[in-house]
């Protein structure tokens, strides 16, 4: 079957770095990151080692109660990223109309987060530790399922099309985005909303904080984190939602949508070999998978958006896979030095700011790297550091990957 071209028309943000991509540009241009120590974390004393999180600080926008009453903050992150992304696909108006085109049952949705939000499990947890049913109420159950934020944004918006919720933790974002590719590219659907959300939990950084993986730098939280170098010593949890909007590339055209990218490959695979252990070699497949579905060369891609946790063995296999695939040292950074690990928001926000990099030639350096600290186990790639780098390039590769041993990749290419 061949397969129909697939574009970006929208997207929407609510991050730490800002809420439309001017924001995240000056923020990026900066050359800091938004890491804070997080005070209020001490009431956890010594069992959590962990004081640093990149939290969204604005307050959420307003919606009608009624509407919103079924989402918890991880569902609102995703709302409000989603009617900034329709508003500038041009899918609702200024005056607040939706297009019929979303309820026809050909513009479908997926979205995907780590879990659902924290607080409604919490009262799962009062009454099974506690035996307090009182905080259990009617919408309980829907803030803590797992598809709430995928849910709770198809009842709001009334999309009618086909849904698929993509709770793989660190590539939920992404899968979202490639898997929304392939329902447009193959004639399921025209057009699909595809993101990623996630809201800030002591207990997301100490989960990491037990497998040692979380960055302990408490009173040096611009210092942290530091992809690819010897100086890390951890991840930081982040927070923020992300949202795009797909269309086919005729139906987009037709309705004279802007077009920001075309996204021409995606690839997505299993580790099968550990939970938690990243695996190089399907790690790599899964970029060579992206590769071959795009139908281009390697080195047509002219920049890597890599997942660069700020761990060890993460990182070290990461740019390993990247160079095999590659074979040069193909220019690469990471934008969790600026964000932290925005868990299953990072896939779609990390794809935004990659096709925007491109549209603008302008390319962020990862933050906390420098050639002297550049950790030799890594791969033999050409890491941007400083100031950034300007770079005029037509295609970009954006890659994620997860616990469970989810791997994907996504390339985009400019679209003229």
């Amino acid at each position: 079957m061949e397969k129909r071209r697939v574009v970006v028309t929208g997207a929407g943000m609510a991050t730490s770095l800002g809420d439309n991509w001017e924001e995240m540009k000056q923020s990026l241009k900066a050359l800091e990151n938004k890491v804070v120590r997080m005070d209020e974390w001490d009431r956890y004393g010594a069992g959590m080692n962990t004081r640093l999180a990149a939290p969204y600080t604005k307050d959420l926008r307003k919606y009608d109660r009624k509407k919103t009453r079924s989402m918890g903050r991880v569902s609102r992150l995703a709302l409000q990223a989603t009617d900034d992304a329709l508003r500038m696909a041009g899918l609702i108006d200024a005056e607040g109309n939706v297009a019929e085109e979303l309820h026809n049952g050909r513009t479908g949705i997926s979205y995907g987060s780590c879990m659902g939000s924290m607080d409604a499990q919490m009262e799962f947890c009062a009454m099974l530790e506690n035996a307090d049913c009182t905080r259990m109420n009617a919408t309980t159950y829907v803030r803590a399922m797992p598809q709430t934020a995928a849910s709770n944004l198809s009842v709001y918006f009334q999309i009618r099309g086909r849904i698929i919720t993509t709770n793989t933790a660190c590539t939920s974002g992404s899968q979202s985005i490639g898997y929304s590719y392939e329902q447009i590219a193959y004639g399921f659907q025209d057009m699909m909303i595809a993101g990623g959300a996630e809201e800030l939990s002591a207990a997301d950084s100490d989960i990491f904080d037990t497998l040692y993986a979380a960055s302990t730098k408490n009173d040096t939280p611009k210092k942290t984190p530091s992809p690819f170098s010897t100086e890390r010593d951890g991840l930081v949890i982040g927070e923020g939602g992300a949202t795009l909007i797909l269309e086919e590339y005729e139906h987009a055209k037709a309705r004279g949508a802007k077009i920001y990218a075309e996204i021409i490959g995606f690839g997505t695979n299993q580790d099968g070999n550990h939970i938690t252990t990243p695996n190089q070699d399907t790690m790599a497949k899964a970029l060579q998978l992206a590769i071959d579905d795009a139908g281009i060369s390697p080195d047509q891609i002219g920049y890597v958006n890599a997942h660069g946790t700020s761990t060890g063995h993460g990182d070290v296999a990461e740019t390993n896979a990247t160079e095999s695939v590659f074979k040069r040292p193909v220019p690469i950074s990471s934008t969790k030095s600026y964000t932290g690990h925005t868990l299953g928001c990072c896939g779609c926000l990390e794809a935004w700011v990659t096709i925007q990099m491109m549209n603008d030639g302008w390319f962020h350096p990862t933050l906390n790297l420098t050639k002297e600290n550049l950790d030799p186990a890594c791969g033999k790639l050409d890491y941007i550091m400083g100031e950034g780098r300007e770079i005029d390039t037509d295609i970009v590769m954006s890659n994620n990957f997860a616990f469970g041993g989810v791997n994907t990749s996504l390339i985009f290419k400019k679209c003229n």
